[in-house]
């Protein structure tokens, strides 16, 4: 069964680039990213593996883990991450599980439970792995983003994305279209206009049902 918003996502245990893990254990309290790929040495996974090392103080300043995972083993990614490094000019210090198995991509639905990887196979075996997961500190997942092969991920789009579940967690909040942080928010039908303006001051209200309110800074 596919893994939906609010599912448990699924924990497990893996060799990494940076050694053995459990995966909730190693989540701990902070969000993750989960981002799998479908072959080491892939030219549209190189670049974006590169572009995460460049934003690593951007996850790190939103309490974010980032991990990646490819079909291929730990010494594998190990001399992949040499390229990405070259492409990128920043450290790739985030793990990368060793998925040779298989077991995490059929875990996360990437691949159906008889795939297997035949001698000889090229990416497009394994081309399903292509997915983003944002998980929760709850290890809930939060988001999911599946991409082909032949479109690279927009990871500004992911931190916005992230953004925006961190700014609505557990508030009656929503965001609109396009939203990015320092915008107005959306105040949920949960509250009606008194008790909306008294938690978020005067509202901007466009429809009975659409109503928005300044963000929190």
């Amino acid at each position: 069964m596919a893994l939906r918003i609010n599912d448990i996502a699924p924990d497990f245990s893996a060799e990494t680039t940076a050694g053995k893990i459990n995966f909730h254990e190693w989540l701990g309290n902070s969000y993750g990213v989960l981002f799998s790929h479908p072959k080491d040495f892939t030219p549209v996974c190189t670049t974006e593996l590169g572009v995460v090392a460049q934003l690593a103080g951007e996850f790190q300043k939103r309490n974010t883990k980032v991990i990646g995972i490819s079909v291929d083993s730990v010494s594998d990614h190990q001399k992949w991450k040499s390229d990405i490094e070259k492409v990128a000019g920043a450290s790739a210090n985030f793990p990368i599980i060793d998925d040779v198995s298989l077991t995490v991509a059929k875990l996360y639905d990437m691949l159906p439970a008889d795939a297997y990887l035949p001698d000889g196979r090229t990416p497009a075996h394994s081309a399903t792995v292509r997915t983003v997961f944002i998980i929760g500190p709850d290890k809930k997942v939060r988001l999911s983003m599946t991409y082909p092969m032949s479109v690279g991920r927009n990871f500004a789009e992911i931190l916005r994305a992230l953004d925006a579940i961190q700014a609505t967690d557990g508030v009656p909040i929503a965001t609109p279209a396009n939203w990015v942080p320092g915008q107005d928010v959306i105040v949920a039908l949960s509250l009606n206009d008194e008790q909306a303006t008294e938690k978020y001051g005067a509202l901007d209200i466009k429809l009975p049902y659409l109503r928005f309110a300044r963000a929190k800074h």
